[in-house]
């Protein structure tokens, strides 16, 4: 006689993967999505770093426009090997920065709409530390 799983072994089997995939996978792509969120605040906060020192060394004063977010974005002497920062950020979920002038946060385009997971925002710095 040989020895083989019967068709109801292997449902039951069946069955008990199904659950557990469906407990796991929605907290995997809960922290993927907040994962997202973190990286693109941090790249938003990159982005206000290298704007104060570029408004600094080119003496530019709050409230100073930056005429063009994508050119602002594409400049090697920013972003690149002799700039600010080695390498301009992406959003993470396919949004795109804007920059914002001088003394503002930048902003990505997906914003806060990413409720309830972590928004897209420029993290709020406390300077009173």
């Amino acid at each position: 006689m040989k020895k083989a799983f019967s068709l109801i072994e292997i449902m039951v089997i069946m069955a008990i993967m199904g659950i557990l995939i469906a407990i796991v996978v929605p907290g995997y792509l809960r922290a993927v999505e907040n994962t997202r969120g973190q990286t693109c605040q941090e790249n938003l906060a990159q982005i206000e770093s290298a704007k104060e020192q570029w408004a600094l060394e080119f003496k530019h004063s709050d409230g100073a426009p930056i005429n063009d977010s994508n050119a602002f974005l594409n400049d090697a002497n920013i972003f690149g090997f002799n700039g600010y920062i080695k390498k301009t950020p992406k959003c993470p979920a396919s949004g795109t920065y804007g920059v914002n002038p001088i003394g503002a946060d930048p902003t990505c385009s997906i914003g806060s709409s990413n409720i309830p997971f972590i928004p897209h925002v420029c993290p709020t710095r406390d300077i009173t530390r």
